[in-house]
């Protein structure tokens, strides 16, 4: 999606990588009939790409004599964002009872891309025979959906009168939360703080995600144990209660649940037992934890500008020698990049045009220095198409431009951050902006480079700076903020970190999709965080 001007606390992090389970729905629409008695009996066969080979995954049942199927199996594939999943799906009309897919006649197939398919949420699309021609008039529609329970349930609990048992004090309450297991025994879910000395404790409130504490189902009995702690481990009991979070829910801001503690040992001694004490529920919400995919799934679109260094430091591009040289395969480090950032994000862009900028060249006619200045020369509209336009619009600009000086990075973030501040009028999450800046060297504006980033951390925007050549890159590291908080030279601090730099030294031998996943490792992170900072879910998303 191209920019267009309008008047218009961070969750606990997950793996280094988005992996999660999305579940793909199939229909066909008016498949090619291949039977001569009766319409074809069609079935679709999923393929994944794998080392360059098609791998079956899986496969639907057949739905007999029907050219319009909805298939009730599901395809079930784990979704990486890092990398690009070639998918393929195939139809054939089964004839016989054989696995062997050579028996059944082809009715025509579609291939793409995973991302291409979350991006959109559904899609339909032609599909082709083997000599890439359509298949009649038959068409493919594949709809994605997230296959997790994203609810997590924040409870505040407190105790009133709980049973004293310490000789020469009283106690030290902490409370336990079960589920049954799978065995039938109780399994531990949760454990709240201790509170020392005193029979009316108020715990802190705590956060799980509600399939931890009910596999997600609201009416499962749960078992909440209260412990008198003791420091050799040999915890006294207090008593306990069983309810499930449907009763928990009962409870309100203004009218808590009160629950009994029985201790069921006391209970059948003592005649007037009444309990041990009584546990509050003081509130219980259930809210969506949402993830990166449910934002893509809602309609966020990233939005994707490359940078590029073109000053003297590269050498000239006419030499070998030069990081700007295109070797006779056609490519370079700053190529590789490009590529191995831009395939992956351009599946999450419906228009796929992407501004390309340049800095620190002269540039004709006057042979002034520019900062920020579109490779394709239109200033006015510095688009490309696809990742193959960037490539175009680079290799064409290299003869045009004097390599200069001197290395300012700030001009171009501020330029992406215009757009961005501008997409946070909507207050939907439907924007997300991603600059690639791949450069050669030490940055000049280091001041003004650092400010600049502390002010895009408080926008949707993340900043991946990829290093080509053997330069020095330890001002590079210091912007990534990985292992401190990045500060402005006013010492404002960056509210998140938002820059990722590496080096490409470090991928020179090895497959072109290891430098994909180590630059956009934290990329999902960093939209999740800067959209639940600002309180924005998903644009579709449903309540918890």
């Amino acid at each position: 999606m191209a920019y267009t001007v309008t008047p218009s606390p961070a969750g606990p992090v997950g793996s280094q990588y988005c992996v999660c389970k999305v579940e793909l729905s199939i229909c066909g629409q008016n498949l090619l009939d291949r039977d001569v008695t009766s319409k074809s009996d069609p079935f679709c066969v999923l393929f994944m790409e794998v080392n360059g080979k098609w791998v079956e995954l899986d496969r639907t049942e057949t739905a007999v004599n029907n050219l319009n199927p909805a298939f009730a199996k599901k395809f079930i594939v784990d979704y990486h964002f890092e990398e690009v999943q070639k998918l393929k799906f195939a139809l054939f009309d089964q004839d016989k009872s054989s696995t062997q897919l050579y028996e059944h006649d082809f009715l025509g197939e579609f291939s793409c891309t995973l991302g291409t398919i979350v991006s959109s949420k559904k899609i339909t699309r032609t599909l082709l025979l083997g000599n890439g021609k359509p298949a009649g008039k038959g068409m493919i529609t594949i709809a994605a959906q997230e296959l997790s329970d994203n609810r997590v349930i924040t409870l505040s609990m407190a105790g009133r009168k709980l049973d004293k048992k310490d000789l020469f004090g009283k106690s030290d309450p902490f409370l336990e939360f079960y589920k049954p297991g799978d065995d039938g025994k109780w399994m531990l879910v949760h454990r709240t703080e201790v509170i020392k000395y005193t029979l009316d404790p108020v715990w802190k409130p705590f956060t799980v995600p509600l399939v931890s504490l009910c596999d997600g189902d609201m009416e499962k009995l749960i078992k909440v144990v209260c412990y008198d702690y003791d420091s050799d481990g040999g915890h006294d009991f207090i008593g306990e209660l069983q309810t499930s979070v449907a009763r928990l829910c009962e409870a309100q801001d203004a009218s808590p649940l009160e629950l009994e503690c029985i201790n069921p040992k006391k209970q059948k001694k003592k005649k007037n037992y009444k309990n041990s004490g009584i546990i509050i529920v003081k509130s219980c919400k259930i809210t969506r934890d949402f993830s990166f995919l449910d934002y893509i799934l809602g309609g966020c679109q990233l939005m994707f500008t490359v940078g590029i260094d073109f000053t003297a430091s590269n050498g000239n591009p006419q030499e070998p020698s030069s990081l700007h040289y295109i070797n006779p395969l056609g490519t370079n480090e700053y190529l590789s990049a490009i590529w191995a950032v831009g395939q992956i994000i351009q599946d999450y862009d419906s228009d796929k045009m992407f501004p390309a900028l340049g800095f620190g060249a002269q540039l004709p006619p006057d042979w002034k220095v520019s900062h920020e200045f579109a490779i394709n020369f239109n200033p006015r509209n510095p688009f490309c198409s696809g990742v193959e336009g960037i490539v175009q619009a680079y290799s064409a600009c290299l003869p045009h431009i004097r390599f200069y000086g001197p290395t300012n990075f700030s001009p171009i973030i501020n330029h992406v951050a215009r757009f961005a501040a501008q997409a946070t009028q909507q207050e939907t999450a439907s924007q997300y902006f991603i600059l690639l800046i791949i450069t050669d060297g030490v940055i000049s504006d280091m001041d003004e480079t650092r400010h600049a980033v502390v002010q895009a951390s408080k926008l949707p925007m993340s900043i991946i700076i990829v290093g080509v050549g053997n330069a020095d890159f330890a001002a590079m590291e210091f912007l990534d903020g990985d292992s401190r908080v990045l500060h402005s030279y006013t010492g404002e601090e960056a509210v998140r970190d938002i820059v990722q730099f590496v080096p490409f030294r470090n991928f020179r031998n090895v497959p072109k999709e290891t430098l994909a996943k180590a630059v956009l490792a934290e990329l999902p992170q960093q939209v999740v965080q800067y959209f639940k900072q600002q309180n924005l879910p998903p644009i579709n998303s449903e309540p918890a």
